[in-house]
């Protein structure tokens, strides 16, 4: 069968969106059969695999479905969504088989440790009769069987829950259906065995092997087992626009509405363990409104996450885990003294998971006591659970400052959590705003503004990751936290015209987008292209995770072309493939799956001293440039620049875990000495490596650098910042222990 994760035909270095990111998910699986990775983190890995590829399922295969009767077509290889889904089915089956494979060699080998997953139907006589009596004392009294007839219509099937299927035959000759399911989070997944050893079964494998038991009153012809993937498709943006003139309650309400709308939407994917018999095939088919091809059979368990509590098991085995490593203190933060105080002096830059995160948690627990802060605002896309940042607000709130809190509800998959968080925001007195009409706030901005000598100081902090202390342990991100006014003054404006509903249309120096992002980074490639034509060295390079934008993807082949230099490290999805004669030959894109998700983007503009580098929140994904709230910060330190621009050349060279595109959009190993990037960056940060040395800072000027490029003028210039009014403080609940991290 042709590749059709190739370059297209007709664009010839142009990749369909979603065939890349399949793609991506491959590289995922691979790294579950790498032999250099240890037991337990290949179980991991095959469990991300699942969860990826559900999520993939049920938010982009969703989009595909509802769009099949349209007549758009993808912008680059001209598919239409009716083509771009059975090519997906196509490579979904491929991928399948491969799973299965992997986990079939994962769980041999976990046997070898003494943990096994044992079949119901290889287990001894007294093996079988001690599970008899488990199941009739604890799984069959929780157990809603139901069997399919006029009077009981198809039960609803809850997105990824397990169903056992039995055909059942009637005294009379009649086929009856009977449907259970197994245990919806009720009952424990893995159901030990006596003895000696982790021998255990799956609840669901119990199920199916006892359901005479449960059908008593017919005899069963067959039994096999279904896990349902549902859409999550709900159009958050569009219901949001529609939700605008609610008040904030109301607005909560509506939301959790479409949350709960979504669980019952179409199915898009039914997996199958054990033999489908046409009857039963067609029935499903018919009650859930899928075609065959959405049906795929598996020889292992249908849902991996149980790999968690197997890697549990084994806990103590150290040499089946990756060395422990934990973040490390940043050797250019002085703990003894203010976070505040510190950047005042000069920029300051955590890198995540290397570094801790602990000194940003500092500096939020600092503001909420300075009595000259008057104001603390910040946007939150993605949040713990447990949230030291939260709780950090709440505090400042009740110590009498102002605090504003932007809430993305509409952050996928996320949204119950952050209802929760908006909710508590507001009862602390917080201000808290909801983004705008059709738009995705997802930057990663920070704002604390002080009074001092009757002077407006600011704090600006930019990341490239959410403020989530859980995810910062996993996700490489970085954090630039700077008292340039000039960059406050921005924020200041971004979060004016995120409170009136309004986007930033005019920016000097950061970029913002949906308004002045995409145009500030085609400038900054057409400057190169320039250098480039004249006979001079030109540069680009980009770490981002995904690239689909249309009208950057040109503007780089256009570059590529030139003969401008362009290194891509993109960890997801990539519509361009490089090294394509004649088009992109110039053009180097390199993949890097590893321990850590790799989350961070960085842009570098240039050679030499005219070299500009920006961290950002944003991709270079159609979604980030024209319909998100995304901020791009310069990095104007030259240390933290030149530690920046290290970092992405280390990537460029990882032989264990980067991945090189091919010019037939295939990933290769980089070839070469064995080098791991991430675990160079953690023996760096144990080390004390980048502690920065740095000349003694000089008074900060008002005067700022050269701004980017020149882009097409702005239709109007955002509103100017208000004055600030100085409010009194009252003592809150701050000054608590952060707890040291821990792995």
């Amino acid at each position: 069968m042709k590749d059709q994760s190739a370059p297209s035909a007709a664009g010839g270095c142009y990749v369909n969106r979603e065939l890349s990111w399949l793609r991506f998910n491959e590289r995922v699986l691979e790294e579950a059969e790498d032999p250099a990775a240890p037991l337990c983190e290949r179980l991991n890995f095959a469990s991300i695999f699942q969860s990826n590829l559900d999520e993939f399922y049920m938010v982009r295969v969703g989009m595909l479905m509802d769009t099949l009767h349209l007549t758009a077509v993808d912008d680059k290889t001209g598919m239409t969504s009716a083509q771009q889904t059975a090519a997906v089915l196509d490579r979904t089956r491929e991928l399948l088989a491969g799973r299965d494979r992997i986990c079939r060699a994962l769980l041999a080998e976990l046997a070898g440790h003494g943990v096994e997953i044992c079949r119901f139907d290889s287990l001894s006589d007294k093996q079988q009769s001690f599970l008899e009596k488990y199941f009739t004392s604890n799984v069959l009294p929780l157990l809603s069987p139901q069997i399919v007839g006029r009077k009981q219509p198809f039960p609803f099937l809850r997105n990824k829950a397990i169903y056992a299927v039995a055909i059942l035959k009637t005294k009379s000759g009649g086929e009856r259906m009977g449907i259970v399911p197994c245990g919806d989070g009720v009952l424990r997944r893995l159901v030990p065995l006596p003895g000696d050893g982790q021998r255990s079964v799956l609840v669901e494998d119990l199920i199916a092997s006892f359901l005479p038991k449960i059908f008593a009153h017919y005899k069963v012809e067959g039994a096999v087992l279904i896990r349902l993937v549902r859409s999550a498709d709900i159009h958050m943006d569009e219901a949001s626009s529609e939700m605008s003139d609610l008040l904030a309650e109301e607005y909560r309400r509506s939301m959790e509405k479409l949350i709960r709308r979504r669980k019952r939407l179409q199915p898009v994917k039914l997996d199958h363990q054990g033999k489908l018999s046409d009857t039963v095939r067609d029935a499903l088919c018919s009650c859930l409104g899928l075609s065959k091809k959405h049906l795929f059979a598996s020889d292992v368990p249908l849902d991996l996450s149980f790999m968690g509590a197997l890697r549990d098991i084994l806990r103590d085995k150290s040499e089946l885990f990756y060395p422990r490593r934990v973040p490390q203190n940043s050797p250019n933060v002085d703990p003894l003294r203010p976070v505040a105080e510190q950047i005042r002096e000069r920029d300051l830059m955590l890198s995540y998971p290397y570094e801790s995160v602990r000194p940003l948690l500092r500096l939020l627990q600092e503001a909420g006591q300075d009595p000259e802060v008057v104001s603390i605002k910040m946007t939150l896309y993605r949040v713990a659970h447990n949230s030291k940042i939260v709780e950090a607000l709440v505090d400042a709130a009740e110590n009498g400052k102002e605090v504003v809190a932007l809430v993305e509800l509409r952050a996928r998959f996320d949204e119950e959590n952050n209802i929760g968080w908006s909710r508590v925001l507001e009862q602390a007195g917080c201000r808290v705003i909801y983004g705008l009409d059709g738009l995705k706030v997802h930057s990663k901005l920070l704002l604390i503004t002080r009074m001092h000598n009757d002077q407006v100081e600011y704090i600006t902090q930019v990341g490239t990751g959410n403020y989530n202390e859980d995810t910062v342990r996993l996700y490489t991100d970085y954090a630039l936290m700077t008292a340039d006014r000039s960059i406050g003054g921005e924020a200041a404006q971004v979060f004016n015209c995120l409170s009136m509903g309004e986007v930033v249309e005019d920016s000097r120096h950061l970029m913002v987008a949906p308004a002045c992002l995409r145009d500030k980074v085609t400038a900054f490639i057409d400057r190169e292209i320039e250098h480039a034509r004249a006979g001079e060295g030109a540069y680009l390079g980009f770490k981002l995770n995904g690239l689909t934008d249309k009208l950057i993807i040109d503007k780089l082949i256009q570059a590529s072309q030139a003969g401008v230099k362009i290194d891509l490290v993109i960890r997801g999805i990539c519509c361009l493939v490089g090294g394509v004669p004649g088009l992109t030959e110039n053009i180097r894109v390199v993949s890097i799956v590893g321990r850590y998700l790799e989350h961070a983007r960085i842009y570098l503009f240039g050679e030499g001293e005219r070299r500009q580098v920006y961290i950002s929140s944003a991709d270079f994904m159609t979604r980030n440039t024209t319909r998100r709230v995304e901020v791009a910060i310069p990095v104007r330190d030259p240390a933290l620049r030149a530690h920046l621009e290290d970092m992405f050349q280390v990537q460029l060279r990882d032989t264990a875990k980067g991945r090189a595109q091919q010019p037939d959009g295939t990933y290769l190993r980089i070839q070469g000495e064995p080098f791991n990037a991430q675990e160079y960056f953690c023996d760096q940060a144990y080390s004390g490596e980048w502690a920065l040395e740095r000349p003694k800072p000089k008074p900060r000027s008002v005067v700022s650098p050269a701004p980017a490029p020149k882009e097409r003028p702005a239709a109007k210039t955002a509103a100017k910042r208000p004055a600030v009014t100085v409010k009194k403080t009252r003592r809150g609940l701050l000054g608590r222990i952060v707890k040291r991290d821990r792995p």
